[in-house]
């Protein structure tokens, strides 16, 4: 004891002389996780080298990223103009293999049930294999399912087809907004996941351009329009996955395409805000995500809107057909509501992210479309000209309800590995809404598809009061917040 005693410090000189060799010893084998943050304290962020390094992450990442779900979205879309290609001819998808309603239902759903399936996993696999080399991979598979399909001659055919092609294709959207999180900030993210979002309505209304062209070749080599119009659709991924395997970025820890200083302010810019390259998944952070009850709110927001973001983009060729327009005329008159629908996504994501009302925007485009559908359903059956005016705002609010929920989703999440899991179980979860839309628009309740646009309503309005639900629960807890701790997005 005596001797314990006199190891004791006894004096304020030796506390000193013991921190400074405690301090030495630590810095004689440092961790890397020592050495980032050493770092971090001492390093201070330069805006205008900042906004330069954003401008060029924004050249190489946002294009890229557009363009790769501009074809995804083509090519998941495509089966809407087949279904009603040529049917004035008889030429149409569903009657040359013999399809019931019924069938092209289940055609549908075995696509968003694969979409399930394989969205958390693949995020997984991206995160091991680094973005350009997977979401190459994916880009080539469902291009060349997308062709495969061209040689389909039955129901069992299409909907094995339809399930691969869903496998492939669920991992670019969750995984192109996964790759966001390490480069932005969490106010950053919604105009660019807009844009991005966006190309799913610049999608629809090449695809239904495109399939107004393809029209005109129908029969040629003997084979009906539609099938040319899977393998036009589906050749172009095959080819641009190679560009995107050396294009499209990884981390900024590794890229090679940034200057060493410029990799340094890409990392320490977003620390602490944003997700980490070489961070590991681990149980305990899994375990905390799946049991964070305000998350599944999130998830039910995009529930909400995916039932009306997939009757959209599943039906509106059948629903503008509804409308008075007849053969190659409904696959045209599919190009306005989408080209409108790009506009509205990015100027109410601009807004959501200038203002940090992600939330607020949210919830309004929630309501503004629940208003659209509901008035398509009560509007009489030869008001051709109103509904199909309606029918281009129900269409772009129900895109861009995307870009805010996401925004705000992954600006409340706070660690990589909640991000890891949470967006990619956001998107899965909302199958329940795509399947959901898949079935709510009946051809037989053509032209007015009262079960359709009333079920919409519902669920925007839903979405709408769960919003701002959920944000009267954020002003709350952030009231609770000590000082110095982050406040949660709004």
């Amino acid at each position: 004891m005596a001797q314990a005693l006199h190891e004791l410090p006894c004096f304020p000189a030796d506390i000193a002389k013991m921190a400074i060799k405690d301090e030495e010893k630590q810095l004689s084998d440092p961790t890397i996780e020592e050495i980032s943050e050493v770092a971090s304290s001492l390093y201070s962020v330069d805006s205008t080298a900042e906004r330069r390094l954003v401008r060029r992450l924004d050249m190489r990442i946002i294009p890229a990223s557009m363009f790769l779900y501009f074809l995804c979205c083509i090519d998941r879309f495509n089966i809407g103009n087949a279904k009603i290609l040529n049917n004035d001819t008889g030429d149409s998808l569903v009657q040359s293999l013999g399809l019931s309603d019924q069938q092209y239902l289940i055609a549908l759903m075995v696509f968003f049930i694969a979409y399930a399936l394989f969205e958390t996993p693949s995020n997984y696999l991206l995160k091991n294999y680094k973005p350009g080399r997977w979401l190459a991979f994916l880009m080539f598979m469902w291009g060349a399912i997308t062709m495969i399909i061209a040689a389909c001659r039955n129901f069992a055919g299409l909907v094995a087809l339809r399930f691969l092609l869903g496998a492939f294709e669920a991992g670019l959207f969750p995984g192109i907004v996964y790759c966001l999180t390490f480069w932005y900030k969490p106010n950053e993210r919604a105009v660019r996941i807009a844009l991005i979002v966006a190309c799913a309505t610049l999608g629809g209304a090449f695809g239904g351009a495109i399939a107004y062209g393809v029209g005109k070749i129908n029969g040629a080599c003997g084979l009906e329009a539609w099938r040319w119009l899977f393998l036009v659709e589906g050749a172009p991924c095959c080819i641009c996955a190679i560009f995107t395997y050396f294009i499209f970025p990884d981390f900024p820890e590794t890229v090679k395409w940034l200057s060493p200083q410029e990799r340094e302010l890409a990392m320490e810019r977003i620390k602490g805000v944003a997700s980490v390259g070489h961070h590991k998944l681990t149980w305990g952070e899994a375990r905390d995500t799946l049991t964070d009850w305000r998350l599944y709110v999130h998830y039910l927001l995009f529930i909400a809107f995916s039932v009306g973001f997939a009757s959209m983009s599943q039906f509106a060729p059948t629903i503008v057909q509804g409308l008075g327009y007849e053969g190659l005329n409904a696959q045209l008159f599919t190009v306005p509501p989408y080209a409108i629908s790009f506009c509205v996504c990015v100027a109410v994501a601009w807004v959501s992210d200038r203002y940090g009302m992600r939330s607020l925007c949210a919830a309004f485009s929630f309501l503004i479309c629940g208003i659209s559908f509901l008035v398509e359903a009560l509007l009489p059956p030869t008001a051709f000209v109103a509904r199909y005016g309606v029918l281009c705002i129900a269409l772009s609010f129900a895109f861009a309800i995307s870009a805010p929920c996401l925004s705000w989703l992954t600006g409340n999440l706070r660690n990589t590995g909640a991000t890891t899991l949470a967006v990619p179980l956001n998107v899965s979860i909302a199958t329940i809404g795509q399947i959901t839309g898949s079935f709510i628009y009946k051809s037989s309740e053509s032209p007015t598809f009262p079960t359709g646009h009333y079920t919409n309503a519902g669920f925007m309005f839903a979405g709408a009061i769960l919003s701002l639900a959920l944000r009267v629960f954020y002003v709350r807890r952030n009231r609770r917040l000590a000082i110095g701790e982050p406040k949660w997005h709004l």
